[in-house]
């Protein structure tokens, strides 16, 4: 018997690298200067993927702990699903993130130097799995942040002063 032709699976569609972005941790950007970055898999239970689908998730308070050859996220808050049953999942707990080996010793020998640390940025949806988008990342001082917030304002400034004197053109 032949397949019929516009069959997709159960997941449908031609939306070959889709993505859909949950929840974004802005605070990483301000308190962090970013070096590289990672896209991670997350082994998560059914009920976390609910939650995660309803759009309720924070990264705020989220790091990445490497120990014994895994790579951990910890501090992410994902809320108990509200229809959920007795199997419902612990809102803050370890989350292992899904990557290749090489990643994960990369990630340990870098984040072992003086000030460096691995931050969740982003958590999405690509294809229909869950991913974390983690970073590589420098501690900014605080008169690095004050250098940064004014940088973005004076750029702001020259656009919005380019922009005007070419409307009065």
């Amino acid at each position: 018997m032949p397949a019929k032709s516009g069959a997709r699976g159960r997941r449908g569609g031609d939306g070959a690298g889709q993505e859909s972005t949950v929840a974004v941790n802005r605070q990483a950007f301000h308190d962090y200067a970013i070096e590289d970055r990672f896209e991670a898999g997350l082994a998560l239970t059914g009920t976390e993927v609910k939650s995660i689908r309803n759009g309720r998730a924070s990264l705020r308070e989220g790091f990445v702990r490497v120990a014994g050859g895994e790579a951990w996220l910890e501090g992410v808050h994902i809320p108990p699903y509200a229809h959920g049953s007795y199997a419902n999942h612990e809102p803050v707990r370890p989350r292992k993130l899904l990557l290749h080996k090489e990643e994960i010793r990369e990630l340990a020998r870098r984040s072992e130097a003086q000030g460096y640390t691995i931050v969740p940025l982003r958590l999405y949806f690509k294809d229909g799995r869950a991913k974390v988008e983690i970073a590589l990342a420098r501690g900014r001082r605080q008169y690095d942040k004050r250098a940064a917030i004014a940088e973005r304002e004076s750029r702001r400034e020259i656009a919005r002063a380019l922009r005007e004197r070419a409307r009065s053109e």
